[in-house]
């Protein structure tokens, strides 16, 4: 049986999805402080570093192959990215950039959709 301390009252103005509370906020607190010491030692940092690239790399690598067949591999070659952008800006404008249009393609669809249900109830609302 596991036992999930309770969770610490929150104030007006503090949004829900605030760092310190919420599902995460321990979880993420434990990360940012791993990430703090990992800043005081540049050799740990520049390893950390280079093994972020090495595995986004390769998680970008794998994506490329998988493109032409069938499955995700696109979506493989967007989290090899998004990896990246952990450590490195140009990636995380890159992955910001995708995030936008994806944002921008589901709005359109919805858009779509609700046209097209409106389209549908005017001619069944005719007949």
């Amino acid at each position: 049986m596991t036992h999930t301390p309770p969770t610490p009252p929150r104030d007006e103005a503090t949004p829900p999805g605030a760092a310190g509370h919420g599902r995460w906020a321990a979880t993420r607190r434990r990360w940012q402080e791993r990430r703090a010491a990992l800043e005081h030692r540049p050799h740990l940092r520049r390893a950390w570093k280079v093994g972020v690239a090495v595995i986004g790399v390769l998680v970008i690598v794998v994506g490329l192959v998988l493109v032409p067949l069938p499955g995700p591999g696109w979506l493989i070659v967007f989290l090899g990215v998004a990896l990246l952008g952990t450590e490195f800006p140009a990636a995380h404008r890159i992955t910001q950039w995708v995030r936008g249009l994806a944002h921008k393609a589901r709005l359109r669809w919805r858009a779509w959709r609700a046209a097209r249900a409106a389209r549908s109830a005017r001619v069944s609302a005719t007949d």
